[in-house]
Formats: structure tokens, sequence, C-alpha cells
């Protein structure tokens, strides 16, 4: 007979809880509230104002990056999604695959690794091939540590999904193609896009990659808004960081409705 214990119950689990939460999201919350500061002081409260909102999109700089940083990382995106979701195929639905355990981990491996040594061996192959030309560089090297990123939630979702629907579709005499067109990427599809979701994040949020292997004319928002930190804060930086926020939350939203979207249309899950 099994017992179930309520984690709820359990003695100072509530305030560790809490102490998490407010440890997690206090400092984001100060950083909303300041940058609707009208005082150039970022601490010092003066009066309600979005005139930081105004300059920061106003600041030709900024924009560039982030237009570097969205180019990059839609690319990334496309270019990660792509060879994870064909990895996975192979690794999990492919047929006497010679060491699946090893490719697996290799394909993982960016992220056991830390993210300055793939930096720098990065930085020294393009140094060695000669390619100068910066936004080629960091869509090359997004690309790479991206792909493990995207890997892990579409191998996650062929793992929990069926085959009955692949093999009642191979009995109707569809080909492969039409099998994982009409049948295997509308089923895995949640774990797809969750996987490209993650991957523009991470590409989004990249520095240390970013900040080696930028070149003039690449420079991207993460490297853009740590030269401003460097000069000292302001409720500019704390504007950007709120945007920055909301279109996290954005993304975030969408991934989890169309994960729970496929969740229901799955009878696996």
């Amino acid at each position: 007979m099994s017992i179930r214990h309520d984690v709820k119950r359990y003695p100072g689990l509530r305030p560790l809880t809490i102490f998490f939460f407010l440890y997690l999201y206090v400092p984001l919350a100060v950083i909303v509230v300041y940058s609707f500061n009208a005082n150039r002081v970022a601490g010092v409260w003066t009066g309600f104002s979005l005139k930081w909102y105004g300059s920061a999109l106003n600041n030709a700089a900024l924009m560039s990056a982030l237009e570097t940083s969205l180019t990059i990382a839609a690319v990334a995106t496309v270019v990660s999604t792509l060879i994870a979701l064909s990895a996975a195929l192979a690794i999990i639905r492919g047929k006497n695959v010679r060491f699946r355990k090893l490719s697996e981990t290799v394909v993982n491996l960016p992220l056991l690794l830390p993210e300055i040594v793939l930096a720098v061996a990065t930085l020294i192959l393009f140094s060695l091939l000669d390619i100068q030309n910066g936004l080629l560089r960091l869509i090359v090297a997004h690309s790479a540590f991206c792909t493990p990123f995207a890997f892990l939630p579409i191998r996650a979702r062929l793992q929990g999904m069926s085959l009955d629907l692949e093999e009642a579709s191979a009995d109707l005499y569809a080909d492969r193609w039409t099998t994982f067109r009409r049948v295997t990427l509308p089923l895995i599809f949640p774990g797809v896009f969750s996987g490209a979701m993650l991957a523009f994040l991470i590409s989004m949020d990249d520095f240390i990659t970013s900040n080696l292997l930028a070149t003039g004319g690449s420079t991207t928002l993460p490297v853009y808004i740590f030269s401003l930190i460097r000069a000292g804060t302001s409720p500019e930086l704390n504007a950007i960081a709120t945007l920055l926020i909301l279109a996290s939350l954005v993304l975030a939203t969408a991934a989890l409705l169309v994960a729970a979207r496929g969740t229901r249309g799955n009878p696996d899950q």
C-alpha cells in the first residue's frame, strides 16, 4: 500500500518557497517599476514617465544591435531546429543505429562544456579558416550551441509518441515523407515549436560567444547592453530590460499554449 505525502504539510516548505520566488522575481519587479521613473538617477523615484522607452526606441545604435540579434537568432533558430529535428528522428526513430547513446551525447555536448571554452574554440577555428565576416561567424556559432536546446524538447516528444499511428500510415501505403508530413510532424509539433523558441531565446540572450566573435557592424543586443552598463546604470537600461522581459513572457506563453494544445490533441499524452 503506497503512502501519498502532501508536500504542503512539510515544515518550513511554505516560507522557503515564498523566499525563493521573492528572491527570483523582486529584482525583476524593481527593474520594471524604475523603468517608468522620470528621474535620470535610476534609484531615486520622482514621478511616472514613459520617456525612457521613447529614448530607447529612438536610439539608433540600440535598434541596430536589436536588428542584428534578431537576424542572428532567426537564422540560428531555423538551422538549429532543422538539425535537431533530423538528429532526433535519426536517433529515436532510426533502426539499427550504431552508437545511439554516443550520438545523443555528441549532440548534447555543448550543454556539458563551459561556453567560454566553446567560444574560444570557435574563435580559433574561424581564425584558421580566415572567416572575418562577424555576422556569418555569429550565425554559425549560435546555430551550433542552440542545437542541443532545440534537440531536448523534440527528443522528449518523440520518445513519448506511440508508433501506432505511423505504423497505421505505413499500412495504408503512405510513403515515409507523407507519414512524416501528415502524421509525425503534427504530433511532435509542440516539441518542435518549444525547441525553436528555446533556441531563439538562448541566441538572443547569448553574451560570451557574441562578445568574442562580434566585429564592427555585428554588435548584438547583449553586447551593446553590457557596453552601456560599463558606463553606469540608467533608466534607459531598465526600459530595455523591461521590453526584453515582456518579449520573453510572450514567447514563453506561446510555447506553453502550443504545448498544452498538443497535449490535448495527442491521445498518448
